[in-house]
């Protein structure tokens, strides 16, 4: 039985509009710390099985949707996630992309009567009171126009304003905690995603927003008829209700259904990238929730986008450094890329760069025609554990919803195809460029990187030259053997002394320990106070002593993982 399933009938805690601040705060930090919690025990108690991991994830999905919106839309970025979650993670979280509970019909006609001034029947001759789909922010029921047109009528939730600011709130100050009490969150900018994830969920429900969204988006679309976007009904149309031409399709990542109707889930896949590197190279501005949900395909096989609500822009410069960072990729030109991913504030200098840039030329070379395979990292372990140490990967804010949609847009081309190209699937974009007569300042620049690369794929080096020329770089850099006895002798060194410090703190604790029991029994209680005091410092090193062990059993697997 699936975790939606097994939800009782009775409104769920978000839906009771009445929720006072601090009663909201209690459950989110309740639903978090438990969640941690149990991840931990699983871990600490090795029972980290499939049936357990079902357990938790349907815990999850329960918790989330009771939760509401916000935490639904965490949910669905990660439920495309293959290459990072378990499958029965997957397989739960997918159940929010369209399978959220609905609001009832009474609710829905009462919120477009309201929004319209008029009875629901003098706006649309028919209506369908079942919805056709239940999202985090509203639903969707299908209805015909006097006119005669089929349309679909999306409807707010009620009381999502006043639900956003509690988790304003409450969000916020779960983040001072996780700040203050967790170290490992002070390395990430978690308070600037925090602000502009919730200035794009405030955008969401003014539907105004959102049809002024999907205009813009359908005129870049203009003369691209495998790229569908509805037709919005203004005159139907409030900042609550949206009206919009129907246009039915198959879910992007059903790939059983594409096949029954005749269509190659291969260039489904690579249509989608195309079209996102138009949004992202070309417009900057594109779809930044695109899970399978909002995405479609037509028995034609175009590509149909629903929900226009998470859109975001790409500023200029940003968008001068995602061309360059794209053909550097396509050139696997490792420098290039390492330079404008620090331009945008994915990476941090750091004194040694060279373990950043054999990582990403691994992945340049190996994973630009293929999907990323994780268990291949082994052949570059000492850099992955260098990396693991320094951590100069950073998510700048203002990339949050390009990573989002980035990652989701990946998960959905691994179940299309599992071993999609990249590079292949991209070549109709980088020549329709190269075909332009590069109007504009973007375009021309597109163009100009364009027609590089083609020049670099004519003059090419053989394999056997890019092998031999690799094998020199790492003589020249002595890589074949002075690193490796010096990563050993590091990973030695910083054992022993994590095991002093764990001497230190048991030598401390035993001598506190003594000297607390001597002054308790041995002067008739005289120094009581100064016992207490005592027995005090021995908790408090002992606490210390059982971090440094920890750390000791942490950093003693990360280097067998090493050494293996």
């Amino acid at each position: 039985m699936s975790a939606i399933a097994q939800l009782p009938p009775k409104k769920l805690r978000w839906q009771r509009i009445k929720s006072s601040a601090l009663a909201r705060q209690r459950e989110v930090f309740l639903a978090s710390f438990t969640f941690l919690f149990f991840l931990w025990w699983d871990k600490f108690w090795q029972i980290d099985t499939s049936r357990t991991r079902s357990k938790r994830a349907e815990w999850l999905v329960r918790n989330m949707l009771e939760l509401g919106p916000t935490f639904i839309k965490i949910g669905q970025s990660l439920s495309t996630r293959v290459d990072i979650l378990p499958p029965e993670y997957i397989s739960n979280l997918s159940q929010l992309q369209d399978k959220v509970p609905a609001f009832s019909a009474k609710e829905a006609r009462e919120i477009i009567e309201l929004e319209l001034g008029k009875s629901l029947y003098t706006i649309y001759r028919d209506f369908d009171e079942v919805p056709l789909a239940a999202a985090s922010l509203g639903q969707v029921h299908r209805a015909t126009l006097h006119t005669g047109e089929d349309v679909v009528v999306k409807v707010q939730r009620p009381g999502l304003k006043k639900l956003f600011d509690l988790d304003l709130l409450a969000v916020g100050k779960l983040l001072k905690v996780f700040r203050r009490y967790l170290p490992w969150s002070r390395k990430y900018n978690l308070e600037g995603i925090y602000d502009e994830f919730f200035t794009i969920l405030y955008q969401e429900i003014d539907y105004e927003i959102e049809g002024n969204n999907a205009d813009r988006f359908r005129k870049n679309f203009e003369g691209y008829p495998r790229i569908v976007i509805p037709k919005v009904y203004w005159e139907y149309s409030t900042s609550m209700v949206l009206t919009l031409e129907y246009v039915p399709g198959i879910k992007v990542d059903d790939r059983q259904a594409l096949e029954a109707c005749g269509l190659n889930p291969k260039e489904i896949n690579q249509l989608g990238i195309c079209c996102y590197l138009k949004q992202l190279l070309q417009d900057g501005f594109f779809h930044a929730d695109p899970h399978p949900g909002n995405l479609a395909v037509s028995p034609s096989g175009s590509l149909i986008f629903y929900d226009y609500g998470m859109m975001a822009e790409v500023k200029t410069m940003a968008k001068d450094q995602m061309v360059r960072t794209f053909f550097a990729v396509l050139r696997k030109d490792t420098n290039e890329v390492v330079d404008t991913l620090m331009s945008m504030g994915f990476i941090e200098p750091i004194a040694d760069m060279s373990p950043v840039k054999r990582m990403l030329k691994f992945i340049l070379d190996r994973f630009t025609e293929r999907p990323v395979n994780i268990y291949e990292f082994e052949q570059i372990k000492s850099e992955v554990v260098a990396i693991f140490e320094k951590q100069p990967f950073r998510l700048p804010p203002q990339m949050t919803y390009l990573l989002k949609s980035l990652t989701t847009l990946d998960g959905i081309a691994r179940i299309l195809d599992p071993e999609y190209n990249f590079s292949t699937a991209a070549q109709p974009f980088v020549k329709s460029i190269v075909l332009t007569r590069g109007r504009g300042n973007t375009l021309g620049a597109l163009a100009q990187q364009a027609k590089d690369f083609l020049v670099y794929q004519l003059n090419k080096p053989s394999r056997m030259e890019i092998l031999l020329e690799r094998l020199e770089e790492r003589i020249e850099r002595g890589e074949l053997m002075i690193q490796v006895k010096s990563s050993e002798s590091d990973r030695t060194l910083k054992r022993i002394n994590i095991a002093v410090k764990a001497l230190i703190y048991a030598c401390l604790t035993g001598f506190l320990l003594l000297a607390g029991a001597v002054l308790l029994v041995g002067t008739n209680g005289t120094y009581t106070s100064w016992a207490i005091a005592t027995f005090a410092g021995a908790g408090f090193t002992s606490l210390s002593l059982i971090r440094a062990l920890i750390q000791l059993s942490i950093r003693e697997k990360i280097d067998s993982l090493a050494e293996q």
